[in-house]
């Protein structure tokens, strides 16, 4: 007589009469029914208690089971692959695993599943996308696509060869989200949504992976120092977060905008010549000071300053070019456009 005694994590412990067995989830989901019979014959059970317990562990493990033939193609799934959208027993012909993955990964898939099933492939982990939608083929819709993690092992026959295999399917789309959430966060500023200082020292670097060249204009409110102590950090972080979104209304097609730090942003200005750059951060200044203009003899007013140049040599060396324009530039008054003219030594 077989009873669960205890499960922890993926390990189910099974108590008998005289002895105990204790096998993994994924080594009971990886046995093929008509295996069941032996393995229950093994730990004490009949061949319909395999079957139950079988069945149980397909319920209660959320992995999806398949068996495949030689060719690939899935002659038994566990009842949940239903939440890919597929009935295998309503379908007239037998599906391939490689028509579970969306269109532009399945010749992956089944390279794999080939490579798998011919005894010369990897048996880990590999991740794909599925359309889970009974309209996967015309489906458009981004919601329907998931990711799944798949792991297959080839059955060998008397003679040693590979007569199909037996695979575990797991979602692994919180993951995923999970991890392009954490991604977001690294390259994004919190408060504007910009993207960060580092994010843009990686395409600046790019751009001088390919020659450079291009102009860089480095923003920053005037007097933000002062604002802060003035009227606190929630009045100073409406101010960044609305200079942001002006910037973002001032630049063109094919510009990049970040935030370097909490008050300066960068604009990366790929097909514009060092008088256009100037000509454009001169009227996103003169913009920026007509429309931050004072309601009330109380309220401040807002100017911005810019320092422009040249993406060359290093990603640092641009970017203190920059900066030290912007110095100049606010050393100068504030509301003004400044180049600090250096070139590197010989």
């Amino acid at each position: 007589m077989l009873c669960i005694r205890e499960t922890r994590g993926n390990f189910l412990l099974f108590a008998f009469v005289s002895y105990q067995v204790i096998l993994t989830r994924s080594e009971l989901a990886n046995l093929s029914l008509d295996r069941w019979g032996t393995v229950g014959m093994k730990i004490g059970l009949s061949d319909v208690e395999g079957h139950v317990l079988h069945g149980l562990l397909e319920e209660t493990s959320g992995d999806i089971v398949i068996r495949l033939d030689r060719q690939g193609f899935i002659i038994h799934a566990s009842a949940n692959i239903a939440e890919l959208g597929l009935d295998c027993s309503a379908a007239l012909l037998l599906p391939h695993i490689t028509d579970l993955a969306e269109r532009d990964h399945a010749p992956f898939l089944g390279e794999h599943v080939a490579a798998a099933l011919a005894g010369r492939g990897q048996t880990g982990w590999i991740e794909f996308p599925v359309i889970a939608c009974p309209e996967r083929d015309t489906c458009r819709e981004t919601g329907c696509q998931r990711w799944y993690a798949l792991s297959l092992k080839p059955m060998l026959d008397e003679a040693g060869t590979p007569d199909g295999a037996l695979c575990l399917m797991r979602s692994v789309q919180q993951l995923r989200s999970l991890e392009g959430e954490l991604h977001a966060r690294a390259i994004t500023d919190p408060l504007t949504g910009l993207a960060n200082r580092q994010a843009f020292c990686a395409s600046l670097r790019r751009h001088l992976a390919h020659g450079g060249g291009q102009m860089i204009a480095v923003f920053a409110v005037d007097g933000m120092r002062a604002l802060l102590m003035r009227y606190g950090q929630r009045t100073a972080d409406e101010v960044v977060w609305g200079f942001a979104k002006f910037l973002e209304t001032m630049a063109l097609p094919g510009h990049e905008l970040a935030q370097l730090d909490g008050e300066r942003f960068a604009v990366l200005l790929p097909e514009m010549t060092s008088r256009g750059a100037r000509e454009w951060a001169e009227d996103v200044v003169a913009t920026f000071a007509g429309l931050a203009a004072p309601a009330s003899a109380k309220a401040p007013q807002l100017t911005a300053s810019a320092g422009l140049a040249r993406v060359e040599c290093t990603v640092d060396w641009t970017l203190r070019e920059a900066e030290l324009g912007l110095v100049l530039a606010r050393a100068g008054g504030g509301r003004q456009v400044a180049v600090a003219g250096h070139r590197r030594a010989a």
